[in-house]
């Protein structure tokens, strides 16, 4: 699983999911630039409002849970979210400041995203507190994801990061060996889609005209289906 040869993620000219930028004519258009409507800033942030909405509906989609063998719970959600944050973000450093710059604008909806989601979890009089905590997990995942890639680093080193920041309980280091498959498939996974998104061109990257790798849960082969493994919930 996600072994095959990588490929650009950009979506092709006559996909349905295509976004486009809404264009007028007229006595309308002519408002709407007045009112800045078409310049470089609101461009971006449209696009950087479409590439959050690939980012959650991947994060979102069921399968992903069922593929990589995770409960959904806030803490599971929000870890795939940052994974996937992380993923586009480094992305975008490739495009040197302009993409650093449209980079924020998508990390400033992710932080309302993540607030929504902590109010509906339940934790509302803590909510500050929360949100300073998890902005400290959001930059140390980053760091941590950057090191597990690099040139520098070992071939487990990836895994071990991503056991140890979405699968791992509180005070678990070592790799559960029932867990190891679902870990390893994530890790394939992730060094993929990283590789995938460097072969994005820039337009679809801020336009948001590009789709995650499309997960799909495995279907069971004839015969009697072995009892499912007990899904790892995450910290």
């Amino acid at each position: 699983m996600f072994l095959s040869k990588p490929c650009s993620l950009a979506l092709p000219p006559d996909s349905p999911l295509r976004a486009a930028d809404p264009q007028y004519e007229g006595i309308k258009r002519f408002l709407l630039t007045l009112l800045l409507f078409y310049s470089k800033q609101s461009k971006a942030i449209r696009g950087a409002n479409v590439v959050y909405d690939r980012i959650t509906s991947q994060v979102d989609t069921p399968a992903i849970y069922d593929v990589f063998q995770l409960e959904k719970t806030f803490k599971t959600t929000f870890s795939l979210l940052v994974l996937h944050m992380w993923l586009v973000l480094r992305r975008l450093k490739e495009e040197g400041k302009d993409g650093v710059k449209f980079g924020q604008y998508i990390y400033e909806m992710y932080n309302h995203d993540v607030e929504l989601r902590v109010s509906k979890a339940g934790v509302n009089l803590l909510l500050i507190k929360w949100m300073k905590e998890l902005e400290k997990i959001f930059y140390g995942n980053i760091v941590k994801y950057d090191a597990a890639i690099s040139p520098e680093a070992r071939q487990d080193d990836l895994v071990n990061v991503i056991w140890r920041n979405i699968y791992a309980e509180e005070g678990s280091e070592a790799l559960d060996a029932a867990a190891a498959p679902a870990v390893q498939a994530l890790a394939r996974y992730t060094r993929r889609e990283a590789t995938c998104l460097s072969l994005t061109d820039k337009d679809a990257m801020f336009s948001g005209n590009f789709k995650f790798t499309t997960l799909l849960p495995a279907t069971p082969g004839p015969g009697p289906s072995p009892s499912p493994s007990p899904k790892k919930p995450a910290r």
